[in-house]
């Protein structure tokens, strides 16, 4: 029987999948971690993409693809070697780049900036974008910038490695990926080598000698690799976001609200987003529609600090929120632990409010924790649908939404019915079905049945959403 791979390189871990390309079912998978760090050497993917891979028998797999972390800035010389580091996503050390950039297209003007970039490429940046972080090198490290040759992003990077053929003119992407950097155009399908120039403090003659990834049309096979010695058909792979909602089957009205290391709501359109304020992304999709999303940089991270601090494991932090009142009597975190992203807020902090006596207990304290969670998520749907995305229901996913106190808690601060997706690798599904898409040749991606359980329908405690609006540092 034929198989197919799929590969979720994640910011922390490398996880590989075999699936039967007939129904979507896993038959062995495989998993490796990542260093932690916001700046991570490439190669450590590739190793752990190998370690991965070698746990699983790979004998009937044909064809393979890679699903990773979006916006991460790899450069490379012209003998396709790693120039520095790469700066991960949650790296916001660009945040000045963006503001800099913004006014920059604005003629000094940050309101008419975001304006251009919306337009321009469907987002605004941020300090997560890979443009920002080009203007970063730039400015800072101007010896590197001098050596680029290539700029590619981490799932790029890996495909190309799988290819094996060491020439920069055979990077490959696909669009979903394209559109996190902030200078390729969802839209035209075109990369904006006027704003890589920009970004570089270059002219555009000298940005048009730089190889960007070639964009590959969705389902295409780009070429055939090596997966830790079996010859495979490799897809264009994807950005992990649209690799989640190719996973799931996502139809139109259907949000994915993801809690892993990032929070991230996004659902599938046949129309570009162009949101001027910057709250929402105007990303593509792996299938030639788009993917609107709104991401946050605080996700399960909040949760296993405050576990850290209450001295329980998960399950019991948990066990406490469920023992605390909707609204912890009164206390109110907002979970800014890493900055922010949705705002752009890259140097906030969390904060606590409504301590008293009364409140400031372990149970309230692991209510508020997930509460504040879910809040800054609800406000990123209401993001999502002020821009005009559909929500007719929330599919909660990630390795905090296996929480049954964040369960509890969505089911009653989403204002739209919440539902579970069977626990699964949806990035790494969504791999292995443009895999098996790709080897089949046909002109639609494989339909997979995907399970999902309704959470009890609960009263909406809206005053909890309303307590968390009142402090947030935003309006």
């Amino acid at each position: 029987m034929s198989l197919v791979a799929g590969i979720d390189s994640s910011t922390q871990s490398c996880k590989v999948i075999v699936v039967d390309p007939a129904t979507g079912a896993i038959v062995a998978s495989g998993r490796a971690s990542h260093p932690e760090g916001t700046e991570v050497a490439p190669a450590a993917w590739w190793e752990a993409l190998q370690e991965a891979a070698g746990q699983v028998d790979l004998g009937d797999v044909v064809a393979a693809a890679v699903a990773g972390q979006q916006h991460g800035m790899v450069l490379l010389d012209a003998d396709g070697e790693v120039i520095r580091d790469a700066l991960l996503w949650n790296d916001t050390r660009s945040a000045q780049a963006a503001v800099d950039l913004i006014a920059d297209f604005g003629g000094g003007d940050a309101g008419a900036g975001a304006a251009w970039w919306a337009e321009a490429v469907g987002s605004v940046p941020v300090a997560s974008y890979t443009v920002t972080k080009l203007r970063w090198v730039a400015d800072h490290e101007p010896a590197n910038a001098a050596r680029i040759a290539a700029v590619v992003l981490p799932h790029d990077w890996l495909t190309w490695k799988l290819l094996g053929t060491g020439r920069i003119e055979d990077l490959v992407t696909d669009r979903s990926d394209a559109s996190g950097t902030g200078y390729f155009d969802p839209v035209s399908g075109d990369y904006r080598r006027d704003i890589l120039a920009a970004a570089l403090r270059i002219d555009e003659a000298a940005a048009g000698r730089i190889v960007l990834p070639r964009v590959a049309a969705p389902g295409e096979v780009v070429g055939s690799g090596t997966l830790a010695g079996q010859s495979v058909q490799l897809g264009a792979g994807m950005g992990d976001n649209a690799g989640s909602a190719l996973g799931m089957g996502l139809t139109a009205g259907d949000v994915v609200v993801s809690i892993g290391t990032s929070g991230v709501v996004c659902g599938v359109s046949d129309t570009p987003s162009r949101d001027a304020s910057g709250l929402v992304s105007g990303f593509a999709d792996a299938t030639g529609r788009f993917l609107p999303l709104v991401c946050t940089l605080n996700g399960a991270r909040v949760l296993d600090a405050t576990a850290r601090l209450l001295g329980v494991d998960h399950s019991a932090l948990s066990d406490l929120a469920l023992a605390a009142a909707p609204g912890a009597d009164g206390l109110v975190f907002v979970p800014y632990m890493e900055g922010e992203r949705t705002p752009n807020l890259p140097d906030a902090t969390a904060s606590i409010h409504g301590a008293t006596l009364t409140s400031m207990t372990r149970e309230n304290l692991a209510r508020a924790a997930v509460e504040g969670i879910v809040c800054s998520l609800v406000d990123a749907l209401g993001c999502l649908t002020d821009a005009g995305g559909q929500a007719g229901r929330v599919l909660l996913t990630g390795g905090a939404a296996a929480s049954p106190a964040v369960q509890a808690a969505s089911a009653t601060l989403f204002p739209v019915p919440v539902a579970m997706p069977a626990a699964g690798e949806y990035v790494a599904l969504g791999a292995a079905r443009q895999a098996a898409w790709a080897a089949s040749g046909e002109k639609e991606a494989p339909v997979w049945a995907l399970p999902v359980e309704e959470l009890p329908v609960a009263e909406h405690a809206t005053e909890v959403v309303a307590a968390y609006r009142a402090v947030r540092p935003w309006s």
